[in-house]
Parts: structure tokens; C-alpha cells; sequence
């Protein structure tokens, strides 16, 4: 038996708790090999698999809770913490916030494999305000299906996975270091690619103060706010005269999204990831008069600026189409407060809230 393998064999439940935690804690640490090892450390008969599934659960469960109460107490500022830890903030968000929307709790089932939901999850449930006792059940489900999986592979394949561990055992901490220095190389390509990505917009953004001086001189503006339906669902409300269109929708409602009118996009996102993206999307399809809102809707509600309510109802809101032409999309009556009017502006009324 080699040195690694006695290490494993010796040390091998607390490694798996503390892989597991700090994993679902949002540490960039994968705990799938470590499951894969117990896995195989079981079909050799030298750890417990009952034992090994167990502190799985409670490692995930523990973890999973803790996020859970910060986002039913801290929601927003837990969101906006998270989206600065993962290297994907505008998709991950968005991708969780819509499985809620469509699965509700039953999609912490599944989050674990999903690669940033498993972490996005548990905070979401508590602002979606599930109940305690059916997180900490469905998370707990989750969390065995999550280590029973992997675990078995780990059995399944416990001959290859023994050989592999003995290879890397002979050649040494070279190939590990290398191993470690890839991934680090990997953290650190995403991380420029983010930061980039940032500095090719940083000169286009507009502020809120800014976009509030337009609106009140009457200046023809289109707001597209691109958060997904699960936050619009909660948290209602829109900046005056924006029009909600999620980032799943802006490919194909793009032909509808006017080219001579200066168009305003803005998420909830920091750093404004998403209306970033989404701006860049559309200034490298020919629009140049888009730009992301410095700050998003959370510097235009630090500013005491007007906000109006979602519509009621789910109609599709209309985009406003060149100047002097009629809206693409037929305007549906019963959604007024989403479709800016189309009559010459009035700088009066403009700065008013509805």
C-alpha cells in the first residue's frame, strides 16, 4: 500500500466532510474525486459506504442551511456576494433563478449536479421563503441522490481508480503540482475574460443620475431591464418606463429593439454582467447607441428615483419601434404601464411616476 493510499485510507471520512463543505461553502475545491475515491476505498472494503454517504449528506445539508439562512435574512446582499465569488455570475444566477421558476423547490433535486446552481440554490430558497423543514427534506434528498451517485462510480470503478492513485503516487508531488498549477491557469484565463470583458463596456456605461437627467428633459430612451422572471417575480418593480425582457428573450425579440433611439439595458447583477453582455451582444450586431446602467436598479433605488409595478398580467410586453412607426409586436391593452407611449414626449410629465 502506498503513502497515498494510507493517508486515504487513515484519514478518509474527515477528508470527505471537509472536501464536501467547503465545496457547497463556494470554495473552488471539487469534492466529485473525493467522492470517487471513497467510492472506491469502499469496494476494497477499507472504508464504510453507508458511513461515507452519510457525511456526504450531512457535510451538503449543514452547508446547504447555512446558505439557506443568510438568503432568507441577507437575500440581496448574499446574492450580490455569490455573484462576485463565481467566475459565471450572470448565468448562473439566471440559469437557478429559472429552475425555481419553472421547478420550484423540487429543483434542489438536482442542482448538485448542475454546475453554480448547487451553490445558488439553498440562498434562493430561503428569498423564495420555503419553508424550513421542506428545504432542509428536499436539500437532504438531494444531497443523498448527489453522494450516492458518485460514490457508486467511485465503487463501480474502484480497480482504475486504485491504479490511477498508485500512478500518481509514484511520480511524485511534480504531477499533482502540475495538476494544481492548470487549474489555477483556468481560475485565472476566466477571471481575465470577466475583467475584460468589463473594461470593453466600462467607457459606455451611463449613470442613473444620467439617465434620470434624459428621462426628465424628454429625451427618447428605450429601458430594457434584463433580470430574470424569478426576480422580477420577486421583487416587482421596474424602473419608470423600462420594458422587462430577459436575456432568454433578446435574441429572438431583437429585431424588435429600435436602431435609432438610444437604448438603456440594466440587470441586478454586480458589476453588471448581464446588461454588459447584453450590450456587447447587440453592439457587435450593429447597435450603437446601447449601454449598460452603471449600478443597475440598485443605484437607481439608492437614489430614491421612481420605480413603477410589473403589470398583473403575463401579456408579452411590446418594444417601441422606430420613431413614427407602430410598435413590431401588436401592444396588448391590458399592459400599459410596460409599453412607453408612443405620442410625442412631454417633458412635463416625463420625471412623473404613473
Amino acid at each position: 500500500m502506498t503513502a497515498t493510499n494510507q493517508f486515504l485510507v487513515g484519514h478518509g471520512l474527515p477528508l470527505l466532510f471537509a472536501a464536501v463543505f467547503l465545496e457547497q461553502l463556494g470554495l473552488p475545491l471539487p469534492a466529485v474525486p473525493w467522492l470517487m475515491a471513497a467510492g472506491a476505498l469502499a469496494a476494497a472494503g477499507k472504508l464504510s459506504l453507508p458511513l461515507g454517504l452519510g457525511v456526504t449528506v450531512v457535510a451538503c445539508v449543514v452547508a446547504d442551511a447555512l446558505w439557506f439562512y443568510l438568503g432568507r435574512y441577507r437575500g440581496n446582499q448574499m446574492l450580490g456576494l455569490l455573484c462576485r465569488m463565481s467566475l459565471e455570475p450572470d448565468s448562473c444566477v439566471r440559469r437557478t433563478q429559472n429552475a425555481f421558476t419553472k421547478y420550484g423547490v423540487q429543483g434542489l433535486l438536482i442542482a448538485k449536479f448542475v454546475p453554480g446552481m448547487g451553490l445558488m440554490a439553498p440562498p434562493l430558497a430561503g428569498m423564495f421563503g420555503v419553508g424550513v423543514d421542506r428545504f432542509l427534506v428536499v436539500d437532504a434528498l438531494g444531497s443523498l441522490l448527489y453522494g450516492a451517485c458518485f460514490l457508486a462510480l467511485g465503487y463501480s470503478f474502484s480497480n482504475q481508480i486504485e491504479q490511477l492513485v498508485a500512478a500518481l503516487g509514484r511520480v511524485g508531488g511534480g504531477t499533482l503540482s502540475l495538476l494544481a498549477g492548470v487549474a489555477a491557469l483556468y481560475v485565472l484565463y476566466k477571471y481575465w475574460q470577466r475583467r475584460r470583458l468589463l473594461r470593453e463596456l466600462r467607457m459606455a456605461r451611463i449613470t442613473v443620475d444620467e439617465l434620470r437627467r434624459k428621462l426628465e428633459a424628454g429625451e427618447d430612451i428605450v429601458i430594457l431591464d434584463l433580470r430574470s422572471k424569478a426576480a422580477v417575480e420577486q421583487d416587482p418593480y421596474l424602473i419608470q418606463g423600462a420594458i422587462h425582457l430577459g436575456m432568454e428573450e433578446l435574441d429572438s425579440r431583437q429585431h424588435e429593439i429600435p436602431r435609432d433611439r438610444e437604448v438603456v439595458l440594466y440587470c441586478s447583477c454586480p458589476n453588471e454582467v448581464s446588461s454588459a453582455r447584453a450590450a456587447l451582444r447587440l453592439h457587435r450586431r450593429g447597435y450603437t447607441r446601447v449601454r449598460p446602467l452603471l449600478g443597475g436598479i440598485d443605484a437607481w433605488r439608492e437614489q430614491n428615483y421612481p420605480v413603477q409595478p410589473r403589470p398583473p398580467t403575463e401579456a408579452r410586453a411590446s418594444l417601441p419601434g422606430p420613431r413614427g412607426t407602430a410598435s413590431g409586436t401588436p401592444r396588448p391593452a391590458a399592459s400599459p404601464v410596460l409599453v412607453p407611449d408612443q405620442s410625442p414626449p412631454n417633458p412635463a410629465k416625463e420625471g412623473q411616476t404613473p
